[in-house]
């Protein structure tokens, strides 16, 4: 097993946590991104473990949601969502997430200044 740390800047993480319904989620794209897995793999292990996920853990955006997030300039147009609707992850969901995906890295990211050496 690959024991290698990953380490990114707070700012790269902050930069996908957007405020919808009143809460701080983060994409599941984006979060496939700092796992290093695809959206598609994301998703399969989310609904393989669906009770794992209540809506105060994770919720699916609207075709309004969507719509005003193109608006605002968060996502480039909805062709960048990949034709589906992206699911949002609260706190919780991430934390839930990080123990459903199968890939290394969920278990060794650490913000930069948050490392202990």
């Amino acid at each position: 097993m690959n024991k290698r740390l990953i380490v990114f800047n707070q700012e790269d993480i902050k930069s996908k946590i957007y405020t919808i319904r009143g809460l701080q989620v983060m994409l599941g794209r984006g979060l496939a991104g700092l796992y290093n897995i695809e959206t598609r793999a994301l998703k399969q292990a989310v609904n393989r473990n669906k009770k794992r996920f209540p809506p105060d853990f994770m919720f699916i955006l609207t075709e309004k949601e969507i719509d005003t997030m193109v608006s605002q300039n968060v996502m480039p147009s909805r062709k960048y969502m990949g034709g589906a609707s992206p699911y949002d992850f609260t706190e919780q969901g991430v934390a839930m997430l990080s123990g459903v995906l199968k890939s290394d890295i969920t278990t060794k990211i650490i913000p930069k200044g948050e490392r202990h050496e």
